[in-house]
């Protein structure tokens, strides 16, 4: 499950400092599914859940997003909503958060849309990698090693990062959970069955945190899509962290 070559939990080696707080933001199948039992992209989702997922991301200083995911995809999701870029602005945030791609290679194809969306992109990637070596790759601004969780962190909450969304996929989530890293879970619920082995948690065991959730939220998005936002019971930031 883990990222090869990578300490998910790391250790010792995790700084004391604050870590950037993660929310994990996913829409899913009423049986936990994100993709069909054939694979590729399931488009779950409608337009409430749309606008959810665009709150996130106006809270987030940068978005965590997979390697597969961005192949399979093409691209990340951005801010549309005018209201919420106008309050980034307002605030004296960059209109999108930082995309921080993680993967074990480095290696995209150059003609993804990801290259050429309007945002500032960041590479994650193991010291072991082909991309951790030479110059910065082409597309993206900057680089940071992925030696542990706890390290990677740490760099990126010492960069100004202090919210990050997860946008998946899978492997990225699981190993997240796996580490114990993220202090919240957004989950929209679709109104559909998909079946297949396309779960959001695949092949997880046991997990730390088992039981240790609350409810933060819960609302109709409206075409029977239901959110639900949990945070760790432990947490005691997030009562007063909102959308």
């Amino acid at each position: 499950m883990a990222l090869a070559g990578i300490d998910v939990h790391g250790g010792s080696s995790a700084p004391s400092e604050p870590l950037p707080r993660l929310r994990l933001v996913l829409a899913v199948s009423l049986d936990g599914r994100l993709a069909p039992a054939g694979g590729g992209a399931a488009q779950l989702g409608g337009r409430g859940d749309r606008r959810a997922l665009e709150e996130a991301l106006a809270w987030a200083d940068a978005v965590l997003v997979g390697a597969e995911t961005l192949r399979l995809h093409g691209s990340t999701c951005l801010i549309h909503q005018s209201d919420l870029l106008e309050g980034r602005t307002a605030a004296g945030r960059q209109p999108q958060p930082v995309a921080v791609a993680v993967s074990r290679s480095g290696r995209f194809p150059p003609h993804l849309p990801f290259f050429r969306q309007p945002l500032e992109r960041w590479l994650l990637a193991p010291p072991a990698s082909p991309a951790a070596t030479g110059p910065v790759l082409a597309g993206f601004r900057r680089r940071l090693s992925l030696e542990s969780w706890g390290v990677a962190l740490a760099g990126l909450a010492a960069a100004g990062l202090e919210h990050l969304v997860v946008l998946g996929g899978a492997v990225l989530a699981a190993d997240l959970l796996a580490a114990d890293r993220v202090q919240e879970l957004q989950l929209t619920l679709c109104p559909r069955l998909l079946g297949g082995q396309h779960t959001w948690l695949p092949g997880a065991g046991p997990l730390p945190g088992a039981g240790a959730w609350r409810l933060l939220e819960s609302r109709s998005l409206g075409g029977d899509e239901l959110l639900l936002r949990y945070g760790r019971a432990d947490d005691q930031r997030a009562s007063a962290v909102g959308p």
